[in-house]
């Protein structure tokens, strides 16, 4: 039995076979807190599992496609059955399809909004409910600094993310009478596969727009997550935690 900051607690991270989601996984199985990890892929998600058990926590493996709404509450039944509560939340599952909006089709900028934000709303509508009885939960969603500052080339990805914003700040309002939070983390420029796949000269021109002088690390969001799910933020809700080394002030 691992002890820490989220001992007890058992937190549902979506997206978390890979990068960023990978990493909040982990801290937060380091703070303590046993996991659902969900994804679409189980394979990958069963070796963050084991690497998350290697922190003393039990964490769960459950195939989960958040464009299916059917999938997302198989999934969401599975976690509670598991482990018979449900504390925290973690909406970190996206894709991305862009290109400039004159030559983006229908179905790119559907594909994009139903994982990223309808898959959100379903994650939390099938999560919410324990969390009210318990009158107690934690939820964060990944949203991302272009919600805040634009990105061409990326008008659906930013809708999406920009409407995470709105999806937060109302949801805090309507659940805050029974101690749940609700909070966003906007990530900037972060070093993940994504961004590693760039040209060297893309990266360096990424990195001189940072006021910081570097690219975000999965560590930094982890690491905002963890203090936002933790008693220490237990006042805070409706806000977005802006992690992106200055790109937006």
């Amino acid at each position: 039995m691992s002890s820490g900051a989220l001992s007890g607690r058992v937190s549902l991270v979506t997206g978390a076979s890979r990068g960023i989601g990978r990493v909040i996984a982990l801290a937060l199985a380091d703070a303590g807190s046993d996991l659902v990890l969900s994804a679409r892929r189980m394979e990958a998600l069963e070796n963050v599992a084991r690497e998350c058990e290697t922190r003393g926590v039990r964490a769960r493996p459950v195939v989960i496609d958040l464009a299916a709404a059917a999938s997302i509450g198989v999934g969401a039944e599975q976690a509670l059955k598991e482990f018979g509560r449900l504390d925290h939340l973690v909406n970190n599952a996206g894709v991305t399809s862009d290109g400039l909006l004159l030559r983006m089709k229908r179905e790119e900028w559907e594909r994009v909004l139903t994982v990223n934000l309808t898959g959100a709303f379903e994650m939390t509508r099938a999560a919410l409910p324990v969390m009210v009885r318990a009158r107690y939960g934690r939820i964060v969603n990944i949203s991302s600094v272009v919600a805040l500052m634009g990105n061409p080339g990326q008008a659906n990805y930013c809708a999406a993310k920009a409407g995470l914003v709105g999806f937060t700040k109302s949801l805090a309002r309507e659940v805050a009478s029974r101690s749940i939070t609700v909070n966003a983390v906007a990530p900037g420029f972060i070093d993940t596969e994504m961004t590693r796949a760039l040209p060297g000269e893309a990266r360096d021109r990424m990195a001189g727009l940072i006021p910081l002088g570097r690219l975000g690390k999965p560590e930094d969001v982890a690491a905002g997550v963890a203090f936002l799910l933790g008693p220490g933020a237990a006042y805070i809700t409706g806000e977005i935690l802006n992690i992106s080394g200055g790109l937006y002030m």
